[in-house]
């Protein structure tokens, strides 16, 4: 499979790309996180690399700010953040500087500040522990959205969760008064385990409010002038990231944006799905006291463009330490193509169960288990059965699990004691009947 292929596949562009308070220092009062907005310097931990399940106590974000496990990881019932998932938080790829995720990023911002000088103001340190209000209900997300559920997004208890997406910041932004902004950031969402899906991405999002001068001088309505302006624009910037491509606008739906687009791109011989946008629904802006106006807003996956402008293959990768890998890019270089330096060999290991009777068992389930034993050793998880005993009426499942590491070989005896975890883990925590 192509990296365009397998990009094509990636889950992590829209739901389009669609806030907190932090644990305090010492001697200082310590608040609930969804209480406060607040912005981060640069990341003491850049550059660490976290290995599977270790607990630590806490990572800091800046000298005043910690975010302690306990903060994360509760005691609560609808917790459900492993301590795979909280090792990742802090490290913040799009602020490292030669890291394919802040190359990209940082070109589009370049992008912005050269052809729209002083209209956008950056924002790429904004906490990621968001309130389920700003997450789901302030872009409109439906109460019944299969994005509520606690097998796609990281609760830590039933009113706060790691963002799914950068537009949980949209509506708070507004409310502050900012107009035309972009937002980076890192998202959490669980998800299935293949060389396209991690359960922590990258999303990078713009908003645009357009003045009622701007709308009047046009002649136009508020929506035609804006969906006018954000096809010129994101033109503009598909053309500055990929060159001279075929392009197209195709009609959509989100919640959030009306109309609504997906912008497609003629790469490599096949149409690839860049970036979700539209017109920002009214009762969002309103929302967030800005009475009767129009705004366009995009939102795009960093990892999705990575992959395809760097031909990086698995999405893995971005997390490795391995010189050999993080010494391939630098700031400012969009065109540097991925050269594989080692292609270490995959140890497939299967492992069949009858399901549950009470329902309870679901895939993204399965992959947090695995991950949270295996970590990034594992390359995917893959039915490769399925099926229902005619008489007992009950339902069997055969998982393979492909195990490789992108940086050396693994033993057998590596290899069967995670297995073993994992069949372990399987028959207590999900309550599967090993076959």
């Amino acid at each position: 499979m192509s990296v365009v292929q397998a990009v094509s596949r990636l889950g992590h562009a829209p739901r389009m790309c669609h806030l907190h308070c932090v644990a305090s220092g010492p001697g200082r009062a310590r608040l609930p996180y969804w209480r406060l907005l607040q912005g981060f310097g640069p990341n003491p931990f850049a550059g660490a690399q976290a290995k599977p399940c270790r607990q630590q106590k806490a990572l800091t974000t800046s000298s005043a700010v910690t975010v302690s496990r306990e903060d994360v990881i509760t005691n609560n019932q609808a917790n459900n953040v492993t301590d795979n998932i909280f090792q990742k938080i802090g490290v913040n790829l799009h602020q490292q500087p030669n890291h394919p995720i802040c190359i990209i990023k940082q070109a589009i911002v370049e992008y912005f500040e050269a052809n729209y000088p002083g209209r956008f103001t950056s924002f790429d340190d904004l906490y990621p522990i968001v309130s389920t209000k700003a997450n789901f209900d302030d872009v409109l997300t439906p109460i019944d959205h299969v994005s509520r559920n606690p097998n796609d997004t990281y609760y830590i208890d039933k009113e706060t969760v790691l963002r799914c997406h950068t537009s949980a910041h949209q509506a708070e932004l507004l409310r502050k008064g900012e107009k035309s902004f972009l937002v980076t950031g890192d998202v959490y969402r669980r998800d299935s385990i293949d060389a396209s899906h991690y359960p922590v991405f990258h999303q990078m999002e713009g908003l645009y409010v357009l003045s009622d001068e701007e709308i009047e001088a046009s002649g136009k309505s508020g929506t035609q002038l804006a969906s006018e302006d954000l096809k010129f624009v994101l033109s503009g910037l598909t053309k500055h990231l990929f060159g001279d491509v075929e392009m197209k606008f195709v009609d959509a739906y989100f919640p959030f944006t009306e109309p609504s687009y997906e912008l497609e791109i003629f790469f490599q011989g096949e149409w690839l799905e860049v970036l979700g946008c539209g017109v920002t629904q009214r009762q969002i802006l309103e929302e967030a006291g800005h009475m009767g106006k129009t705004a366009w807003a995009f939102g795009l996956g960093l990892e999705r463009l990575a992959m395809v402008l760097f031909d990086i293959p698995d999405i893995r990768l971005f997390w490795s330490n391995d010189k050999r890998f993080t010494k391939q890019f630098k700031q400012g270089q969009l065109r540097n193509k991925f050269k594989p330096y080692s292609k270490f060999p995959p140890c497939y290991k299967d492992v069949s169960f009858w399901l549950p009777s009470d329902d309870s068992f679901t895939e993204n389930n399965l992959c947090e288990q695995v991950r949270g034993i295996a970590g990034d050793l594992v390359e995917e998880v893959k039915l490769i059965d399925s099926f229902t005993h005619p008489k007992k009426q009950r339902t069997s499942h055969c998982y393979r699990i492909a195990y490789r590491s992108m940086e050396r070989s693994l033993t057998d005896e590596e290899i069967n004691g995670l297995q073993e975890q994992t069949r372990k883990a399987l028959a207590e925590e999900m309550h599967v009947e090993l076959r």
